[in-house]
């Protein structure tokens, strides 16, 4: 495994034989595997636009939360990556069906397996370090997370029912643009500061999904004691997950606590109507084992 997608790296170069944040080498590789076969729906997909054909909402949140799915912490779960793998390659093979022109398409818009022995192989030879030249690795790797942190702001969009296809066209083309071996590191400096600029437009759309959908946030006082009853942390930043919760626990006993980045539910209007959200408990993500092993609720 190499991973350095975060600024906790094993001597700030990067993990290789595991991840600090306790990701599995076989969970990096698999990780690298669905980054590899999301280029490659891109591909196809970026093609098919430029045809004039229309790619749907479910494929454009498809790779989106592939790219989510690999970022920090978000999900170990091996089997879950694999079988996203899997969906990916079935949806690009029909969208390749679709195109008329299949000239010169990258061998990850071509690569197909349902052969799960083949792919730690196949991880192996598709990671961050197969770009051997260091400055077009390093460029290429910055717009990958530039795009994981977009893909966090639509995939919470998408919860809220919010979609901006221009964003969802960005974030394919300029992950199909990672594979193109003819573009020049200014070339790759340009999509980096274009990466910023959708960025800023992903934010935008998560913005509109949250305040449509629960007011605009307000100066609030939150508590940060804790209550008697039994209670459950949430951190994170989907909203949508912490509204769901507060319905289904209100009036059973059981209170609704933020934690770490969490924290900003507390100001929404029509979250903090529920009085069963009794307060944040807990500091910073870094402190997250030591919050737990301090309380004995759920963790959400």
């Amino acid at each position: 495994m190499f991973c350095y997608q975060c600024p906790e790296t094993t001597g700030n170069t990067g993990c290789t034989q595991v991840g600090v944040c306790g990701k599995k080498p076989e969970v990096a590789k698999m990780q690298d595997l669905l980054i590899y076969v999301s280029k490659g729906i891109s591909s196809i997909t970026t093609r098919l636009r430029a045809e004039g054909k229309e790619v749907s909402k479910e494929v454009n949140h498809l790779v989106t939360l592939n790219l989510f799915i690999t970022i920090t912490n978000a999900n170990f779960d091996n089997d879950a990556i694999i079988a996203r793998i899997k969906k990916t390659l079935e949806v690009k093979k029909e969208l390749l069906n679709e195109l008329s022109n299949k000239d010169n398409l990258p061998e990850a818009a071509l690569w197909e397996s349902f052969d799960e022995s083949e792919y730690l192989d196949k991880a192996s030879t598709v990671g961050v370090l197969a770009t051997k030249d260091e400055d077009v690795r390093s460029l290429r790797e910055l717009i990958t997370y530039g795009l994981k942190g977009l893909s966090a702001y639509s995939k919470h969009a998408n919860a809220l029912l919010q979609d901006d296809g221009e964003v969802d066209a960005f974030l394919q083309r300029a992950l199909a643009s990672t594979l193109d071996d003819s573009l020049s590191v200014d070339d790759l400096v340009a999509l980096t500061l274009e990466t910023g600029k959708y960025g800023v437009n992903g934010m935008a759309l998560l913005d509109k999904a949250n305040t449509t959908a629960y007011g605009n946030p307000e100066i609030t006082t939150v508590d940060i004691g804790v209550g008697k009853n039994p209670g459950i942390l949430v951190s994170g930043h989907d909203l949508r997950d912490l509204e769901m919760l507060l319905k289904q626990t209100q009036g059973t006993g059981v209170d609704v606590y933020t934690h770490s980045e969490m924290l900003a539910g507390q100001y929404y209007p029509e979250l903090k109507k529920y009085s069963n959200l009794k307060g944040n408990y807990g500091n910073a993500d870094g402190s997250r084992k030591k919050s737990l092993k301090a309380s004995t609720d759920l963790f959400l």
